[in-house]
This record gives structure tokens, sequence and C-alpha cells, in this order.
């Protein structure tokens, strides 16, 4: 088991996406995963049906915890719920983690139409996550909320992307997955260059965590020493395996396999 990443995001009684789809992916590409749970939720593949925060202070005593003693290569955000968690999590990084790479999965909406960020948090995201991140790995949706760029094709993922970088970011992902198309494309995005990653897109109900999943893979393999373009197509790879094999469980946006093959 090689490198080490510390998730700070919330947990999915479902199991699908949040801090359990987190560990599986982390594992399954031969990495160590600790966390930070923000928020506990009541979900399954059809809806949240409830949200219990966790105290912005509690956050930062459980990143503290990890960091003083297992320490991490490499530390990932998920749900982070509000502006109060955002600042805790800044904190703790700024003491505990400040040359730590960090990779921002900016969640702000479920799959089945929950905000899980409240809508007066963007700003204190933007300046306090983004603005120091190694990665930034919005969907389109995700893209227009943080940027005011509408995501509609591959030049406006480019322009969302600008924008991204220019609060500081070192890399984006826009992924494509609600961009209308027979093939998805995720741009990937640095101030000196960019690249497409394709693939067809697969007619299935499984993409629930799908962006959680990506996210984590990421930081899985930075933490293991991966440069930037071969950590993001290993984790483009493993999203793909991942919903390919996905077992078809629930009524609603099913979660993947994440114990598929990863290589």
């Amino acid at each position: 088991m090689k490198g080490r990443v510390l998730v700070v995001a919330g947990s999915d009684s479902g199991g699908g996406a949040g801090i359990q789809a987190d560990i599986k992916t982390i594992t399954a590409l031969g990495a160590y995963a600790a966390t930070a749970i923000t928020a506990l939720t009541a979900q399954n593949t059809e809806a949240v049906l409830g949200i219990v925060p966790v105290a912005p202070d509690f956050v930062r005593a459980q990143m503290a915890a990890v960091l003083d003693d297992i320490g991490a290569d490499c530390v990932k955000t998920g749900m982070l719920l509000d502006g109060a968690v955002i600042e805790a999590v800044a904190a703790a990084l700024e003491d505990k983690a400040r040359d730590v790479a960090l990779v921002v999965d900016p969640v702000m909406v479920s799959s089945s139409g929950t905000r899980l960020l409240d809508a007066r948090a963007t700003d204190a995201l933007k300046r306090r996550l983004i603005a120091r991140a190694r990665v930034v790995t919005p969907n389109a949706p995700e893209a227009e909320a943080l940027t005011g760029v509408g995501v509609a094709s591959l030049d406006d993922m480019r322009r969302a992307a600008e924008r991204l970088l220019a609060l500081g970011a070192a890399a984006v992902v826009v992924t494509g997955g609600h961009v209308a198309g027979p093939v998805v494309r995720d741009l990937v995005a640095t101030a000196d260059a960019s690249f497409v990653l394709e693939a067809p897109r697969i007619a299935t109900r499984a993409t629930h965590g799908t962006g959680c999943t990506l996210a984590s893979a990421i930081a899985a393999s930075l933490a293991q020493g991966m440069a930037l373009t071969s950590a993001v197509e290993r984790a483009h790879a493993f999203v793909q395996r991942a919903i390919a094999a996905a077992p078809g469980l629930g009524r609603g946006n099913g979660p993947l396999n994440h114990a598929v093959d990863c290589e």
C-alpha cells in the first residue's frame, strides 16, 4: 500500500458516493484512505432524505488527528455543506498540511437534485480551497455555478476552466457527463496546456458517485507520486471500467463497481 489520502467529505448511507465511494476507490488503487466526515446523510439511489451536519470544529479536529499521526500525501475534499466547514478545513490545511497536494471536488448538488453546499458558501470555496488546489474536478453544472459560464460544449468547458485557473488552481478537470452527445469528453487544463479524454457514453443509470470516484482516484494517484497527466488518465479509465461493471443496485441512479479490476 503506497500513498496516504485524507478525505474530507460527507457520508452516503447508500454507499455509492461520498466517503464510502472515496474509501473504496482509494483502496482499490492501492493507497491508504483516512477520513474527516463533514456530514451524515440518509440517502439511497433515489434521493437524499436527510442531512445531519458535523460541527466545523470537529471536522477540523478529525483532520488534525489524522495529520498529526498518520499524515497525508494528498487531501481530497468533497461535500463541505457550508462556509463554516470550508473555513475550518482551510484553517486545518494551513496549520497541518500547507505543502500537501489538495484535490477539490466542488460537490454542490447530489445526483438526485439535493443541494449539498449552501449557495452562500460558493465564494468561500473559491477563495479558501480552489485558490490553493492542485486539481479541481467540477462537472458541467458545478463549473457553471463556480464561473458563471454556461457549459454546453467543449469550448464552454475551456472557458470555464480558464476562469477556475485564474482563481489559483494549478489544474482543472471539467467532466463532460452532463454535456449532451454520444461521446463523453473530459477537459484537463493547466496554465500551460490542455487535453481531452474521450469515452463512448454508456447507456446506464449507474452514475451515482462518479465525481467522487474520479476525484479520489486522482488523489490516490497523486499521493503515489504520479504526474498529473498520468493520474488523470488512470482515474478516467478506472471510472469508465467501474461504470461498465456496475452491479445494477437500486431503483434510481445506481452505484459504480469500485471492486472492478483497476489496471
